[in-house]
């Protein structure tokens, strides 16, 4: 959308969910396409609407707004998440998590800060695209984990109506003359190869995301801009500032503590499972009349 002039973001986003439908098709052709599970999930179009939303806006946010404005959009979507996931199930994190995920927020403000470019109209896609990218995280990490979704699977189940939804929102969002485009060899292979990166993008986050919460793929998410950010610096000789730096490591440093904390979580709750259950032992004959007064003993009792 900078170099090549591709102003036309949902579309971008078509071209990336019709490459999925793609691949996905010739996956399941050569049978390795995992099985859905034999019940289905009563809102998959409210859940393909849902998706079409968050990844169109997405793009056009990116589009009107600076890559740092996104990045502070995207710092929303965390508490949005963890209100979202007290209110529908009733699911609460500790208080060192909160913590941890505050110093998280704030290194990612700091480090982003010098890089914040927006009009008004991108300010409210982005605040438009909060909540549809808050549930749409929520409703991938939940229909993998408790109604036994593959990633795959979901992906092939939701890809088509997805499509359908972003072609309705094209004549809203995207400007006309995406046909006058340079189609050429040079600009069609660049948006192809975004695609297919799309396509291992979206596989790669649905699998981090039915493996872990909603939560912890937004602080992934964060994680990957400290790396741009530090990765540029050390490799690259790009220098973002000292404060963007140690905002950078700040939040660094509280991805590691949420994900410490979160792995003891997660071992403490498999080591809860694991521990046998007690079941008492019935009361010996020997034990009653020995209550009722009787001098009979019997060995039996000792265990």
């Amino acid at each position: 959308m900078g170099r090549l002039e591709f102003n036309f973001p949902i579309f971008l986003t078509l071209i990336h969910y019709s490459i999925d439908w793609i691949l996905l098709a010739f996956f399941k052709t050569m049978s390795l396409l995992p099985v859905s599970p034999p019940k289905t999930t009563p809102f998959s179009s409210l859940f393909s609407l849902i998706m079409a939303f968050a990844s169109g806006l997405a793009n056009t946010c990116l589009k009107y707004n600076s890559v740092g404005f996104y990045q502070m959009a995207k710092i929303a979507v965390t508490p949005t998440i963890v209100f979202a996931e007290f209110i529908r199930f009733r699911k609460t994190i500790s208080f060192k998590k909160v913590l941890a995920l505050a110093v998280v927020l704030a290194g990612i403000a700091v480090a982003t800060v010098t890089d914040l470019e927006f009009n008004a109209f991108g300010a409210c896609i982005a605040i438009a695209w909060i909540i549809p990218s808050a549930i749409n995280k929520i409703l991938w990490s939940n229909l993998q984990q408790e109604a036994n979704w593959t990633s795959l699977a979901l992906m092939w189940k939701t890809t088509p109506i997805t499509i359908f939804f972003l072609l309705a929102l094209m004549p809203w969002l995207d400007p006309p003359g995406v046909l006058s485009f340079k189609w050429d060899i040079n600009n069609s292979t660049a948006v192809l190869t975004l695609a297919l990166l799309g396509f291992l993008l979206q596989w790669s986050g649905a699998l981090a995301v039915g493996a872990t919460c909603a939560t912890s793929h937004v602080v992934l998410g964060q994680f990957k801009t400290c790396v741009i950010v530090v990765g540029g610096y050390l490799l690259f000789n790009s220098d973002p500032g000292f404060v963007s730096r140690c905002g950078a490591v700040a939040a660094l440093g509280g991805t590691s503590v949420y994900t410490s904390l979160s792995l003891k979580e997660t071992n403490h709750r498999s080591s809860s499972k694991q521990l046998p259950t007690q079941i008492p032992l019935p009361k010996s004959k020997t034990s009653e009349n020995g209550s009722e007064g009787s001098t009979v003993t019997s060995t039996s009792n000792v265990v």
